[in-house]
């Protein structure tokens, strides 16, 4: 396949595209709030899985990157960087490679049980280094993370007492607020009085939470109605997708990323296929409008993909007039964005001047 080509016709489809100009901008004003409201951006790599994309972030001011996996860090972070793994640091290798890699990384990790502690601490003995840890406190999305303030002080005592792990905060993620933004108030509200419980808590048994991180893409540009975070961590909010719109977070305009596809079929009545099925779109619905179907089709807006086989998308075309004919080029923003960029080996850039350059998703299937 050819690195670079002058127009979007000339791409084997399917493929992803990203518009260069709407990532910087969703990048720029994503930075831009989080100044105005003294607030620190830890974005989520494991959106897009790039480490030219976790350059611009942090170009754009970031205080550093998170991540899911440990892979991920080892792929996409630089020496001398930052970086918190927001995922349970439990398993002898997980422990290990996250140890080593603090030797020359700030390396932090977010911890919900006493294992995970005295996993880390006995990894980065090995090692000779040290991980800084934050607590995870569950706010609601009934996930991980313990389930009370009180739940916290036991683990805040067993890592002021291990050897080689540091406390340094907090850790809570807002994944169950999907509310609209100007019925978000409550719910934030709630977030914070958890977050000052255990604040307060700590402080009257000697300790302090230096990191207070949290943030989502739903409530990001509500962040600051949640005053004890310091950091925020969004993810999807680079790129955007159906769930983000249709959630009222942000408009179609926003969405970075869009898959090229091309109709291969009209033999049943109503329906046409395109080239792109669950290995490129995934099978995520849209959580915002569940029965919106498996994304947007931005030239029919009245098709709907109903279906998605392996390698097949099927689309009900009932109500568009005209129709999609086979060999027309479609074009899909995903409902989930971020299982969409694992699915890819490369994507193309799309700069300015509507030339493109296929890149590598460096950290594509990182999972461990």
């Amino acid at each position: 396949m050819v690195a670079e080509i002058h127009s979007c016709d000339e791409i084997p489809t399917p493929a992803l595209v990203l518009d260069s100009e709407v990532v910087r901008i969703n990048i720029r004003r994503l930075a831009d709030y989080a100044t105005t409201k003294g607030l620190k951006v830890r974005p989520h790599t494991k959106t897009h899985k790039m480490r030219a994309l976790a350059e611009m972030q942090l170009d754009a001011g970031a205080s550093g990157i998170t991540v899911a996996k440990v892979s991920e860090a080892e792929i996409i972070s630089a020496p001398g960087s930052d970086v918190l793994l927001a995922y349970p640091p439990v398993g002898p290798s997980r422990a290990a490679r996250l140890a080593t890699l603090a030797r020359d990384r700030t390396i932090r990790a977010a911890v919900d049980s006493l294992a995970a502690v005295n996993e880390v601490s006995s990894a980065a003995q090995s090692a000779n280094t040290v991980v800084g840890l934050l607590v995870e406190l569950d706010v609601g999305m009934g996930r991980t993370g313990v389930a009370s303030p009180l739940a916290t002080l036991p683990l805040v005592q067993a890592i002021d007492r291990a050897p080689n792990v540091r406390l340094d905060g907090i850790m809570v993620y807002p994944g169950h607020i999907w509310d609209p933004i100007e019925r978000q108030d409550e719910p934030l509200r709630a977030v914070d009085i958890l977050l000052e419980q255990t604040i307060d808590l700590w402080s009257q048994h000697g300790f302090a939470a230096s990191i207070v991180s949290g943030g989502s893409t739903p409530t990001a540009y509500q962040s600051h109605l949640v005053p004890h975070l310091s950091e925020i961590r969004p993810g999807t909010y680079i790129f955007n997708d159906m769930n983000t719109v249709r959630g009222g977070f942000c408009l179609i305009a926003n969405c970075a990323a869009r898959l090229i596809t091309t109709v291969i079929s009209d033999a049943v009545a109503g329906q046409v296929v395109i080239d792109a099925g669950s290995k490129t779109l995934s099978n995520d619905l849209c959580l915002p409008a569940k029965d919106s179907g498996y994304g947007y089709v931005f030239e029919y807006p009245e098709a709907i993909v109903t279906r998605l086989s392996e390698e097949h998308g099927q689309l009900d075309v009932t109500s568009c007039e005209p129709r999609p004919v086979i060999g027309e080029r479609l074009t899909i923003i995903p409902n989930h964005i971020c299982p969409c960029l694992n699915l890819q080996d490369s994507v193309w850039w799309e700069r300015s001047n509507e030339s493109l350059e296929l890149v590598c998703v460096d950290a594509r299937g990182k999972i461990q």
